[in-house]
């Protein structure tokens, strides 16, 4: 019988509507938790997730049949409206239009995975739009920044 594998690594990253610093530290983690659940359940686990207030970084392993858009559509959806709602109550929550995703091959997947563990650090030197300018340098991708940051 044949069989389809894949492991597909990507590495996403969006920030808050207009880099708002709206993703408190005592609720991350719980946002982090919601996003695994939304990915496991489009069959692409979350493999990593970490950030600062205004962004986050994920590392998900895409499943063989998820449109890398389809799953980035219910990921920001989903926990925006769930940021909005009971304790949460942020009401002025909303993600970027956006995002930024780039491959990643399994030699990688470490490196990767402590970057994302030290956001916080990270940014104490740099800003977001700093961090997403040398990712699509280092990524050859080309960008108008009249329109990358919305």
């Amino acid at each position: 019988m044949a069989s389809t594998l894949t492991r597909l690594l990507v590495h996403v990253t969006f920030s808050t509507k207009a880099r708002a610093p709206l993703i408190r530290p005592d609720r991350e983690s719980d946002l982090y938790a919601y996003v695994g659940g939304i990915c496991r359940a489009m069959e692409s686990p979350l493999l990593a997730m970490g950030g600062t207030s205004d962004h986050v970084h994920l590392l998900v392993s895409l499943g063989k049949t998820v449109a890398l858009s389809d799953l980035l559509l219910n990921v920001k959806r989903d926990s925006s409206k769930w940021m909005k709602v009971g304790a949460r109550r942020e009401p002025a929550f909303a993600w970027q239009d956006g995002y930024f995703a780039f491959s990643i091959g399994e030699s990688g997947v470490a490196a990767l995975c402590r970057y994302i563990a030290s956001q916080k650090a990270h940014h104490r030197q740099s800003d977001y739009q700093a961090e997403m300018r040398a990712f699509m340098r280092r990524y050859r991708i080309e960008w108008d920044e009249r329109y990358v940051w919305n």
